[in-house]
């Protein structure tokens, strides 16, 4: 995964991104490909499942 896809997947700019990718317990990327870095899929996942919280389920009631 890219910064783009990784940005996406959490609903954050890529900007944000890069401050949580500078944290020490963001995954190290996998590797680093003409100046842009990628990460493994299963690692950001698992990242994802133990340190963010969960999305509450949308209320079918608040569509209004």
């Amino acid at each position: 995964m890219g910064p783009y896809e990784i940005a996406q997947r959490l609903g954050v700019s890529r900007s944000r991104f890069q401050q949580i990718a500078n944290r020490r317990t963001f995954p190290r990327p996998y590797r680093e490909l003409r100046g842009m870095k990628v990460w493994l899929t299963e690692d950001v996942e698992e990242w994802i499942r133990e340190h963010r919280r969960p999305t509450p389920p949308a209320d079918e009631d608040d569509q209004n």
